[in-house]
């Protein structure tokens, strides 16, 4: 026995007694590896191996994709899911212990998760080109469908009771559906990444940041100061971390002091998607920025989106961009896809805008959405993991995205609010007639938004949300029609 392999046996004997009598599985094991920090050389070559990945043509990596995008229903758990069973347990093209430390770092880099693994496995078989023409192969099917789901929605409109019936019974639907996120992302956004255990710090500034996303501060103020402080924290550096919170209040104070109140919902925002404004170049800065700060993935983006195409530039109702939600999970695509839909609805709103408009701003903010997530995976996995374990930038990562629990739960109940409330749908004239028609309708949506929570956390399927989705389209028809 050479003395590389008694030492690889010593590893593995020593990973076994530390084992809990009860946690035999293989992926169990692996996890305990992962977590291990002074593995052996001969243990980390799993993280190294590509001799199962085959070799492809750039066409044979965009069509593989490309399918993978037909058939990536059910949102990105589902996708992630598709990506393991096909290339890891399947295809052996990586080990389970060099897939879950892919996914640790593209937890916390921003961008969507489903997307970024189709790169990382297309430029696994063919270099930074496959990776591209992966990714690009598994949102095209997406963009197109939500493309032309936007121009049906635009051409239909809500004059057809069909069509409006169906969208109001979706939108509680949708709301539980990000209620449901917040306490999924809070699952593994409290666990710090240098302990890989909860932590409390992270857990009390997603009350803060809920806090002050409530009280309308700026969501890009209160990631920062989230993710400087904890770099502090993490390293028991408490009096310093403490101090820049206690600097954002002074800030936060000074502001009210001087505006004599707390800021407008537009304060969420930067301002990029003004009115007066709605041209190629903030469409395309709007989505760039979006996916630059979608730690914690893609439900990230829906406060900061809100805030500015709702509240800022008025390119949608609250109602509209509850239907764009539901929308982007009903479709084969990313979650953030939904942005095309939000830029189609700018194109219709822009002076002189048009169908060609919307067709041209649905592409721009769509390129800019998903440019960062290319950008970071077509850099290299390797170097972004060296990025993500740098002890002071893997705390800065971890202090956002425990702020990002607090960003996105004001904005579950806001969506909730605005699924209650279908006044403007109504086409009854009569005053007390709408308010009884709304306060019934308003019982209904509150009904379906408890019943959609229960099933989410009763039910365990991977094609749940689109069943969810079909079953209120098909209910609203019963539900929101006057007959």
């Amino acid at each position: 026995m050479t003395s590389t392999q008694q030492k690889v046996e010593d590893v593995e004997c020593s990973i076994v007694i530390n084992h809990t009598p009860n946690s035999g599985d293989k992926e169990t094991v692996v996890d305990v590896i992962s977590n291990d920090q002074r593995l052996s050389e001969p243990a980390y070559d799993e993280l190294k191996d590509n001799s199962k990945v085959p070799s492809l043509s750039y066409l044979q990596i965009f069509i593989l994709f490309f399918n993978f995008g037909i058939l990536s229903w059910g949102g990105p758990v589902a996708q992630i899911a598709l990506f393991k069973e096909r290339f890891v347990v399947k295809g052996g093209w990586i080990t389970m212990l060099r897939f879950n430390r892919v996914f640790g770092v593209y937890q916390i880099l921003p961008g969507p998760e489903a997307t970024e693994f189709a790169m990382f496995f297309g430029q696994l078989a063919g270099g930074r080109i496959g990776g591209l023409l992966g990714g690009l192969g598994f949102i095209l099917p997406g963009f197109i469908l939500i493309l032309l789901f936007s121009y049906i929605y635009e051409i239909i409109g809500f004059e057809n009771d069909y069509f409006n019936a169906s969208f109001r019974a979706l939108q509680p639907i949708v709301a539980a559906f990000v209620l449901r996120a917040v306490h999924k992302i809070a699952e593994h956004s409290f666990i710090s990444s240098r302990t890989n255990k909860f932590n409390k710090w992270l857990f009390g500034m997603a009350i803060l940041s809920s806090i002050l996303t409530a009280l309308n501060l700026n969501l890009l103020i209160t990631m920062g100061v989230c993710g400087i402080a904890f770099m502090f924290i993490d390293r028991k550096l408490y009096l310093i971390g403490l101090l820049v919170f206690l600097l954002e209040f002074v800030g936060f104070g000074l502001y009210i002091g001087f505006n004599n109140g707390i800021p407008s919902p537009n304060s969420l925002g930067i301002g990029i998607a003004k009115q007066d404004e709605l041209d190629s170049g903030h469409v395309f800065g709007l989505g760039l920025l979006t996916g630059s700060i979608s730690f914690g993935g893609a439900y990230t983006t829906i406060p900061f989106l809100k805030a500015e195409a709702v509240n800022i530039g008025g390119w949608m109702t609250p109602a509209t961009f509850l239907d764009a939600i539901a929308i982007g999970n009903i479709l084969p695509s990313p979650l953030t896809m939904f942005s095309c839909f939000i830029g189609f609805q700018a194109g219709l709103k822009a002076d002189g805008g048009g169908i060609g408009w919307a067709f041209l701003y649905a592409f721009l903010i769509t390129l800019g959405v998903f440019t960062p997530c290319f950008l970071f995976t077509i850099i290299g996995h390797p170097l972004l993991e060296k990025l993500c374990r740098n002890k002071f930038m893997a705390s800065f990562f971890d202090g956002i995205v425990g702020s990002v629990v607090g960003l996105i739960a004001p904005t579950a109940f806001d969506l909730l609010r605005s699924s209650l409330i279908t006044t403007g749908a109504i086409s009854v004239k009569d005053g007390n007639q709408r308010n009884i028609i709304a306060l019934q309708r308003g019982a209904i949506a509150a009904t379906l938004y408890i019943m959609t929570l229960g099933a989410l956390y009763y039910f365990k399927h991977r094609m749940l949300s689109v069943l969810l989705i079909v079953i209120g389209a098909i209910a609203g028809q019963f539900l929101f029609i006057d007959r």
